[in-house]
């Protein structure tokens, strides 16, 4: 299909309009050269992606439950996703933000988008050096190597609105500068408004398909990304509130060298924490590390509603620290900060969810702005199939069949799954990306089978759960009452899980899924 440059820029003007173009002028935006490559570029990309799913998937006569056609849509799919990548990695910033989005939805969307934008988690385009030490000596006010005695020109890693350099200051303390690229807040304005439009144009070619929540949770969340200071408080937030977790490492924040677009921390070292290589050569427990990952993320969740909303492999390190595996986070530029209705809302969900009850599983679905997908809305947040969820999530071990259904399954529910992101509490929507980050990573350290996962988090349900009941006592003898009954709960639930551990274990399964190392090292 050969598109004319004329007819591209005519895309691109109309894909905008003219209410868009007055207030990118107000955004001193460079409409005449580097704007409209920008927006012309995105526009022809939809078209293309369009154009190919109308002259292949949805122009074609085969049966919709036959190999030949789900095959076709399979590579409809891999087709878009490279041209998304490749939208993304030539107009970077923002449309990275969004790349790195879609790549977290590993149980929401299609697994050729998901595979494809995935690798911008660790690889996306860096800022020349050049544009590091603009930034740095615009916002110091003088010569970077004034402060500094060395700043590695590599990246120790790049981020969509960032790359991060190693440094060492005059004193030799060591560092981990983190530098917004040059131009991301400028463009970020315009960006977002062309995938406003774009969006909104996609729908209505597509009119099952509805991604507007995603525009307007990039919309919504990108003034505080963008905000460096905003960071480095939620750094020191989040290490407050879990002082008492010794093995949890945030680094310590530099504030005398930093701004709004730098962010000076203190240098740590470690493996990611899917890279099992690196735990195999440090002895390190995985089912430790998951463990540990998944208290701190059940309490940021159902305890204290302040959720670091970004765990992909390249924000979380694990290192041994004298036998014990010590779980380091980075990345605090985006949290969700969730109201204490929704976390208790959030709670009786998954309570639903772990005891199989349907009757309270709609109620308080319905309660989260989604009534009749609720089932729908239960698999998403579970991860598991609606037949497992039924039969006990508990009593079921999570299998590579069961992975193997969704990742079937998704393709063709896509226009349901989009209309419950649409209508879902909007608070639901980082909970779920975090939830399919941490569900990724439990599949990758092959942990995914172990149920002192959902020990932990039946625990954190109840003790939120019974957090809203105390907010509403107003004598201490009600307390005292509530007191006993949590207390009852959390044993009923020991109890229920020591049976099942008894009577459900299968011992040869356990013994295949430990995980050992060439020196014979096996997880207690």
């Amino acid at each position: 299909m050969l598109i004319s440059r004329k007819v591209l820029k005519g895309i691109a003007l109309g894909t905008i309009g003219i209410g868009t173009l007055a207030s990118l002028r107000v955004n001193e935006y460079d409409l005449g050269s580097i704007g409209i490559v920008r927006l012309g570029r995105a526009a022809v990309s939809v078209f293309i992606i369009g154009a190919h799913y109308n002259s292949t998937v949805y122009s074609s006569t085969l049966d919709k439950n036959s190999q030949e056609y789900l095959k076709l849509k399979s590579e409809a799919h891999t087709f878009g996703a490279k041209k998304l990548l490749e939208l993304c990695c030539a107009n970077k910033g923002v449309y990275i933000k969004v790349g790195q989005h879609v790549g977290a939805l590993d149980y929401l969307l299609p697994y050729e988008y998901v595979s494809t934008m995935r690798v911008l988690h660790s690889s996306a385009p860096q800022s020349s050096f050049k544009d590091v030490l603009h930034v740095l000596k615009e916002d110091f006010k003088k010569d970077p190597y004034e402060i500094f005695k060395t700043i590695d020109p590599i990246p120790l890693g790049a981020a969509s609105l960032a790359q991060v350099h190693k440094a060492v200051l005059k004193d030799g303390t060591k560092v981990a500068v983190k530098v917004q690229h040059r131009a991301v807040k400028a463009n970020s304005y315009v960006d977002i408004k062309t995938m406003s439009a774009l969006v909104k144009i996609t729908s209505w070619i597509f009119p099952d398909f509805k991604f507007e929540w995603l525009v307007q949770e990039t919309k919504k969340n990108l003034p505080e990304e963008l905000n460096f200071i905003r960071e480095g408080e939620n750094a020191e937030k989040v290490q407050e509130l879990f002082k008492n977790y010794k093995w949890l490492k945030i680094p310590k924040v530099f504030w005398d060298l930093s701004t709004t677009r730098i962010l000076t921390m203190e240098f740590v070292e470690g493996g990611q924490v899917n890279d099992l290589d690196y735990i195999r050569k440090n002895k390190l427990n995985p089912f430790e590390v998951s463990g540990k990952l998944g208290r701190l993320y059940s309490h940021m969740i159902f305890i204290t509603g302040f959720v670091h909303a970004d765990p992909h492999p390249g924000n979380v390190l694990v290192k041994n620290n004298h036998g014990e595996a010590e779980i380091m986070l980075l990345d605090h530029g985006l949290y969700a900060n969730l109201t204490n209705e929704f976390r208790w809302e959030y709670s009786k969900l998954w309570l639903a969810i772990l005891n199989g009850d349907k009757t309270a599983m709609k109620t308080h679905c319905t309660n989260l702005g989604v009534s009749d997908m609720y089932g729908l809305l239960a698999c998403m947040v579970s991860g598991r199939t609606w037949n497992t969820i039924l039969s006990g999530v508990q009593k079921t071990k999570y299998s590579s069949s069961e992975r193997d259904i969704f990742h079937r399954e998704i393709p063709n529910m896509l226009p349901q799954i989009s209309e419950v992101l649409q209508n879902v509490d909007r608070q639901m929507l980082l909970i779920l990306k975090t939830n399919d980050l941490m569900r990724g990573i439990e599949y990758t350290l092959k942990t995914q089978y172990r149920m002192s996962s959902f020990i932990e988090m039946s625990k954190c349900c109840i003790h939120s759960v019974y957090g809203e009941r105390y907010k509403q006592c107003d004598n201490e003898l009600s307390r005292w009452v509530l007191s006993i009954a949590e207390q009852w709960s959390l044993f009923r639930l020991t109890l229920y899980y020591m049976y099942l551990g008894v009577i459900h274990f299968d011992l040869n399964k356990s013994l295949d899924s430990l995980w050992t190392n060439d020196d014979g090292y096996y997880p207690l």
